[in-house]
């Protein structure tokens, strides 16, 4: 089958159910507060965008979830530190949960290329939403976040 039909399969046999957070962190490292930050020129944005796994789970007489878990992050790091650990300054990360109801069998191809291709698109909002709240309540910079943003592990 082809990476199309895998896709189409999946898309054909599963019914989004529920979307939410599972785990979040947001934290300031060391001294840097960013209220008072003077210069965010010196700082750069950098994103992550995970499928970390897909999980078919059996429910008592109810049938089958697809659940497929995805980590979002966005660090502001100052990249002429040359300790990477110690470059951070900022960090937001989550992991969210999307969870599909299988109204028919799949493969597991057909499951993995739409938990890569296509649980994203259902998260993505929350995590826009998550994110510009939690850099507001930071005194974090203003992040404008596109519409769509696939997740990196995709390919």
């Amino acid at each position: 089958m082809t990476e199309n039909a895998n896709l189409q399969n999946a898309i054909d046999a599963l019914q989004i159910q529920d979307v939410y957070l599972r785990d979040s962190l947001a934290r300031c490292f060391g001294e840097f507060d960013p209220k008072y930050c003077a210069d965010y020129s010196k700082l750069t944005v950098q994103f992550l965008h995970v499928v970390k796994q897909s999980v078919v789970m059996e429910e008592d007489g109810d049938g089958r979830l697809l659940r497929v878990f995805v980590d979002m992050g966005a660090r502001w790091a100052d990249l002429s530190e040359p300790n990477e650990k110690l470059s951070v300054r900022a960090l937001i990360e989550a992991t969210f949960v999307v969870e599909y109801r299988m109204t028919g069998e799949l493969e597991q191809t057909c499951i993995d290329e739409f938990s890569l291709k296509n649980a994203s698109y259902h998260v993505y909002p929350y995590w826009r939403e998550l994110l510009t709240n939690q850099c507001t309540r930071m005194h974090l910079p203003r992040l404008i976040l596109p519409a769509v943003q696939l997740a990196h592990n995709r390919h």
